[in-house]
């Protein structure tokens, strides 16, 4: 029984807006991801459809702009101690010979 404070247009006016807000598609999904999917659902009292639309807008959301990276430091070593193509110098260097 409809209150006798609403009319049929006030009805019809939140029906359509619902319809609007909420849309039902169909989806193919792998069934191991629909498995989890299940499980979650179960786990958490939430329905599937809350939390593909939790994961939807998590995708869809914008992504932070990049962040310009200040330049990485330089130094200079004073130039190598061995010619690293002479092995044995090399094992003198390293050995501390």
């Amino acid at each position: 029984m409809m209150p006798a404070n609403v009319d049929d247009t006030e009805l019809t006016s939140t029906h359509t807006n619902d319809m609007v807000l909420h849309m039902k598609t169909t989806l193919n999904i792998d069934d191991g991801v629909m498995l989890r999917l299940r499980r979650e659902a179960a786990r958490t009292g939430r329905t599937m459809s809350e939390l593909v639309e939790t994961a939807l807008r998590g995708l869809l959301q914008a992504k932070p702009a990049a962040v310009e990276l200040r330049p990485l430091p330089s130094f200079t070593s004073g130039g190598a101690l061995v010619d690293v193509a002479d092995r044995e110098a090399l094992y003198r260097a390293m050995e501390g010979r």
